[in-house]
């Protein structure tokens, strides 16, 4: 009987340890989804979103507390982002400040995707830089020299700059950044990417930073990324 009731005092204690731990993971995840960087420090805040998004309501990603959108336009040479041309009227009609963004490929010539990206964005006076995100993926192995990679991307964005007329926004993954330190060799903006701390791997002070890939708002469904200008 002293064994057995030893045992409920352990299975007890382990039980509430679950319970305690497990509530404690719910409060950490709800604040991660919630949190954004504070106003005071940085008053200019926004989102960049998808077609992962799907139908996303502007009016209420504006009333949210979102000054600009980014929006996903092209992708490599030929890949088109289906909810862009929806996204890019919806935003404009709400009243957010919208830009488009290419998503780049290390696989494909910097011109047939400056190219597409040209071909799929509208001219418009109003809109925010376009910007250029560079990242690795898994359906493109390719791992060009560094100078090809820096003579590229400045074929792309002295392309895109004469349809745009505004200068291109690099957003450049730590391990982009670190296998082929691009900010250093490209004069341009840099929207650095990093969750709830400011980074600091490039070689140039951000100009944006993503400081959340899973920020939940309403409007929206899923997770969006959020991001801040510097002071």
């Amino acid at each position: 009987m002293v064994s057995l009731r030893l045992l409920g005092r352990r299975i007890g204690r382990t039980g509430a340890a679950v319970i305690v731990l497990g509530l404690s993971g719910v409060i950490v995840w709800a604040f991660a989804i919630s949190w954004r960087p504070s106003d005071k420090s940085y008053n200019f805040q926004g989102v960049d979103v998808s077609e992962a998004q799907g139908a996303i309501h502007w009016p209420t990603v504006l009333a949210g507390g979102a000054d600009f959108s980014y929006l996903r336009a092209t992708i490599g040479a030929t890949g088109r982002d289906e909810r862009f041309a929806q996204n890019w009227t919806d935003a404009y009609a709400s009243g957010i400040r919208r830009g488009a963004m290419h998503v780049w490929s290390f696989c494909q010539l910097a011109a047939d995707q400056a190219n597409n990206f040209n071909t799929t964005v509208p001219h418009a006076s109003d809109a925010l830089p376009a910007a250029v995100y560079m990242d690795f993926a898994d359906d493109c192995p390719a791992r060009p020299e560094r100078d090809v990679v820096v003579s590229e991307v400045k074929r792309f964005i002295t392309m895109v700059e004469s349809h745009t007329g505004t200068p291109v926004l690099l957003k450049l993954s730590q391990r982009v950044e670190v296998t082929y330190r691009l900010s250093g060799a490209i004069p341009r903006p840099i929207w650095a990417v990093q969750n709830f701390f400011p980074p600091d791997y490039a070689a140039r002070p951000w100009r944006m930073w993503q400081a959340s890939d899973m920020r939940r708002i309403d409007g929206v469904e899923g997770p969006v990324h959020w991001n801040v200008v510097a002071p």
